[in-house]
């Protein structure tokens, strides 16, 4: 007797849907505090991204992300995700990025839910900076720099404004609107003066945390060498880079999400120091992971010089995936779909 299995669902989720949910910053960084020390305990089963690259003129390409991660609900979660980088999008009045996640049960292989996951891509990559700045960043400091008014810019300045005492935010890009419109997006949500700079180096000049996260189409030193000061913690992850090679050079310590994830695909902002060898295995401290789940000291000094480079671990989008799906299920929020 052939028996016929019950009917299968997904859970739809939304934007509207996600908005509803009402996740704080506090939560996010909670969880992708949490996935990062499991990725360090090895609790995670972690794929580096591959990157689909249409016939486009090169206006933009896919990433695809992957992976698992045991600690989460009784048998663990896994998740796909694929997301779009189209620079040019603004044009269009379109995110730079917008994303599709799906998440599994690893024991079954039964989708679970499909959801929209450009907010995660935002959340995520702004959760990752602060993370890292809580280990790596001096706890005094005060001057933020950023480089950037992208989706993620928004969460990156203020996860670490929730973190640090800053006095001054200092943030640019390259088109003066944007960069103005960002200032006053965040000056409706923090205390802490944001003037709008014309160049990186004036955002940069004198920083304690120096972020740039640019959308460049060829490589153009933007972070120079010299602008990182002793005590400085610096976070490049533009996906053209946007540094100088001798960059490393001065610093104390790098910290990379993942050393296999640094080596993948042609995009990257250390893709050149990689490539040539400045940065390897054996030159680089640690994977945050190592330092985040204490096998590892992060900042030793007030003096030390401290990169992290981080590209976006697939983790990181299951982690929330699942943050979003538990409190999406005791609501009953989303739309449920026939699969099968």
């Amino acid at each position: 007797m052939i028996h016929s299995p019950a009917a299968l669902w997904i859970r739809f989720l939304n934007a509207a849907d996600i908005d509803t949910l009402a996740i704080t910053a506090a939560d996010v960084i909670a969880a992708v505090e949490n996935v990062v020390a499991a990725h360090g305990r090895g609790e995670t089963v972690f794929e580096p991204r591959t990157h689909l690259v249409p016939n486009n003129g090169g206006i933009g390409h896919f990433n695809v992300l992957r992976g698992h991660v045991d600690t989460l609900g009784e048998q663990g979660l896994s998740g796909v995700k694929v997301v779009g980088d189209f620079v040019p999008n603004y044009r269009k009045g379109l995110p730079s990025e917008l994303a599709l996640m799906n998440v599994y049960d690893p024991t079954t292989g039964v989708p679970l839910s499909i959801m929209d996951a450009t907010w995660i891509t935002e959340v995520r990559t702004g959760a990752m900076t602060a993370v890292g700045a809580k280990y790596l960043a001096r706890a005094d400091s005060r001057i933020l720099g950023h480089v950037g008014a992208r989706g993620t810019a928004f969460a990156n300045v203020t996860m670490l404004d929730s973190l640090f005492p800053l006095t001054e935010i200092r943030v640019t890009s390259r088109r003066p609107e944007s960069r103005e419109a960002f200032a006053e997006q965040l000056r409706a949500v923090t205390d802490t003066p944001v003037r709008a700079v014309a160049t990186a180096d004036e955002a940069f000049d004198g920083a304690d945390i120096l972020v740039e996260a640019s959308r460049l189409e060829k490589p153009t030193p933007l972070l120079r060498t010299a602008a990182v000061r002793p005590g400085a913690f610096v976070v490049p992850y533009g996906t053209v880079s946007a540094v100088e090679l001798d960059l490393l050079d001065v610093m104390d310590k790098v910290v990379v999400d993942d050393w296999r994830e640094s080596q993948s695909g042609r995009f990257g902002a250390l893709r050149a120091h990689v490539d040539t060898g400045r940065l390897s295995e054996q030159t680089l401290y640690a994977q945050i992971g190592a330092i985040v789940s204490g096998q590892k000291p992060g900042r030793e000094t007030d003096s030390e010089r401290i990169l992290f480079w981080h590209r976006g671990l697939s983790i990181l989008d299951v982690a929330l995936a699942h943050l979003i799906l538990t409190r999406a299920e005791a609501a009953d929020a989303g739309t449920m779909l026939r699969y099968r």
